[in-house]
């Protein structure tokens, strides 16, 4: 099936990403619409869709001008809907979608937000998951508890291990210093942290990554872990307690 995946860097941090399916072209989230347009004129593509994943307005500003230029459809949290741009379609987790000429599976992660999900594409083992599941990290609970952000990673964390996971910010540098905190002795988690100096270095995004190497070395995936726990003095405390101290530790990095 012809597909292809575009990463566009926007404002500071942001990523916005284009998907080229069969049967069209869709957006996950607006951060900014010059950014956008460039891209899709280098390669000489319409837009039909835009999918948005929450209503923060890193991912939601480019939204009208995107829409006043190429007619697209606007796709996003029916919880947020009061916050976010006029929308044409209104989802909630496990609606099923086909964008784009591919399937999508909505997900509900709020966390981040009350409403935030995320979007599943099977056909192009994909998952788009913005401020919640990120690279080595998590979105901050600006609005969610603990307890919802823990849950909503355990869904994702339930996708086929070889799924790619693509977040909204280049935090990956960041959060890698922090999971050393965590899980210092992982030789695992040294040779990643060496990989993504080296793609920082050479400009290279580092926002998307495979699920089974999230499960290997996002310490907000891995609250299960002995030595985790027994770093944090939590050996006999639930996965979601330990998950909340780390997401704590994580705030006051």
């Amino acid at each position: 099936m012809p597909m292809e995946i575009v990463t566009v860097p926007c404002l500071d941090d942001n990523y916005a990403y284009l998907v080229k399916g069969p049967d069209g072209v869709c957006l996950i989230d607006a951060p900014d619409a010059p950014p956008i347009e460039a891209a899709l004129d280098a390669r000489g593509w319409g837009l039909d869709t835009i999918l948005v994943t929450h209503h923060h307005w890193d991912h939601v500003d480019g939204i009208e001008p995107l829409r006043a230029r190429y007619g697209c459809r606007v796709i996003g949290p029916a919880a947020e809907a009061d916050k976010i741009p006029p929308m044409d379609q209104a989802v909630r987790g496990e609606d099923s979608l086909q964008v784009a000429g591919l399937a999508v599976r909505v997900i509900d992660v709020p966390g981040h937000t009350l409403g935030h999900v995320a979007f599943y594409m099977p056909e192009a083992e994909a998952v788009f998951t913005a401020d919640s599941l990120m690279a080595l990290g998590c979105g901050r609970l600006f609005e969610g508890t603990p307890a919802m952000m823990w849950d909503s990673l355990q869904r994702l964390a339930a996708l086929p291990p070889e799924t790619i996971v693509y977040s909204g910010h280049e935090y990956t540098t960041s959060n890698a210093k922090f999971a050393l905190t965590i899980e210092p002795d992982s030789a695992t988690l040294k040779s990643r942290v060496d990989a993504i100096a080296k793609a920082r270095t050479e400009g290279r995004p580092t926002a998307a990554c495979m699920l089974s190497e999230e499960l290997a070395t996002n310490p907000f995936l891995r609250p299960h872990v002995p030595a985790i726990r027994a770093g944090l003095g939590m050996t006999k405390a639930t996965d979601a307690e330990v998950f909340a101290e780390i997401r704590a530790r994580k705030d006051r990095f």
